[in-house]
């Protein structure tokens, strides 16, 4: 681009979308050397220039009550935050997640006549589907991470672009599973089992126990099977610990993270349903997926489900890969057979290794170069500030 005077709001409430928003303003940058950013975002973001208005992490909340209690401070926030491109409109406001957040942000910014995207669709397409509407009022363009998302948008007369995913452009398509294991001491010959029951503490509450009982199972048909059992944060560590305290036959190799590491080593993965299957099918490695809550809010979710899976490779494959067992069938009675039967190898855990090669390229397409050319496109088009 010859002219290099480019200026952007953008907003990102979490971590997730810090790094998303980083790779996006260096692929920008290449084109737009002056490129100005304004908004909020992390350290990555203000690595490359963006001048936040708050700090991040003052976005960052969790639960149900969490969000209530910080309710006004929030709001203030989002307030100031409109105010300010209110008195000085940027070329182009992209919002990266955080729907509750930024989507009625959005929306009153485009009724300034401002152009407005969002990075990564709400899960419309699995519950929660009137949110749609507030969606066609709130963005120009919809910048979408899977690609069955675009027909969603479509349907509904919103503009909406797949650009790929990020973490199939960051992960090759072959791994070091030997040399993964060398770094955690494992016996290249081994059989080896990756555990993950998720990052809450509810998930490793309901799932932990069950996972445990079935590497119990597992040892009896995999008597050289080593386990391994990242923890996603000190916590977490702390909450594992206490479990395998009432387990003391139990034996598995306890991690401080290395989640992509001990999935990389493994034979198999038993794991939450959630974001780490979709590492796990992009690490191509066999999986079978669980997953418990409370049964009030397993009603809830079961009649809000617009989807015949659960787990990301199942929606994207549009076909059952993967092994799903929820609520009561989350046993070692179940469980068991399905992992086993990955473990040993043969066609059920190859049939999943194709399928995972093929998610892989599907996802795999430069997200930040197609992410900078669809906001070029949108900014392009001519608009009027009615400041």
């Amino acid at each position: 681009m010859s002219d290099s005077r480019l200026r952007i709001g953008v907003l990102a409430g979490e971590a997730s979308g810090d790094i998303l928003g980083a790779r996006l303003l260096i692929e920008l940058r290449k084109l737009y050397p002056e490129l100005i950013v304004e908004g909020i975002g992390g350290p990555l973001m203000e690595a490359q220039g963006l001048s936040s208005l708050f700090p991040m992490d003052r976005l960052s909340v969790i639960g149900l009550v969490e969000p209530l209690k910080r309710l006004p401070e929030l709001l203030r926030i989002r307030g100031t935050v409109y105010e300010h491109f209110r008195r000085s409109p940027p070329d182009v406001f992209l919002g990266i997640d955080s729907p509750d957040f930024t989507l009625h942000l959005e929306q009153k910014l485009k009724r300034l006549g401002i152009p407005t995207a969002h990075l990564v669709s709400p899960t419309v397409w699995a519950w929660r589907s009137w949110r749609i509407r507030k969606i066609k009022r709130a963005v120009d363009l919809m910048l979408c991470l899977f690609p069955f998302e675009l027909p969603v948008y479509a349907r509904h007369g919103v503009a909406a672009e797949f650009v790929g995913h990020p973490l199939a452009d960051e992960m090759r398509r072959t791994q070091d599973r030997a040399g993964a294991r060398a770094a955690l001491g494992l016996s290249p010959d081994s059989t080896v089992l990756a555990l993950l029951p998720g990052s809450r503490s509810g998930e490793v509450a309901r799932l932990l126990p069950h996972f445990l009982e079935t590497v119990q199972v597992l040892r009896e048909q995999h008597p050289r099977l080593e386990v391994l059992l990242p923890a996603a944060s000190a916590q977490r560590r702390r909450q594992i610990d206490e479990v395998l305290a009432t387990l003391p036959d139990t034996d598995v190799h306890v991690l401080d993270g290395d989640a992509r590491l001990a999935m990389t080593a493994a034979d198999a993965v038993l794991l939450a349903s959630g974001t780490a299957t979709l590492e796990a099918a992009l690490l191509q490695r066999p999986m079978v997926v669980a997953y418990r809550m409370s049964p009030l809010s397993f009603t809830i979710m079961y009649s809000l489900a617009t989807t015949a899976y659960v787990s990301l490779p199942n929606i994207l494959l549009d076909r059952p890969v993967v092994p799903e067992f929820f609520q009561g069938d989350v046993c070692a009675d179940t469980l068991a057979p399905a992992v086993s039967a990955l473990l040993a190898g043969g066609a059920r855990a190859e049939e999943q290794r194709e399928a995972f090669a093929s998610l892989h390229a599907s996802l795999s397409l430069n997200y930040a170069e197609r992410a900078a050319n669809a906001l070029l496109a949108l900014i392009g088009r001519e608009r009027k500030y009615d400041v």
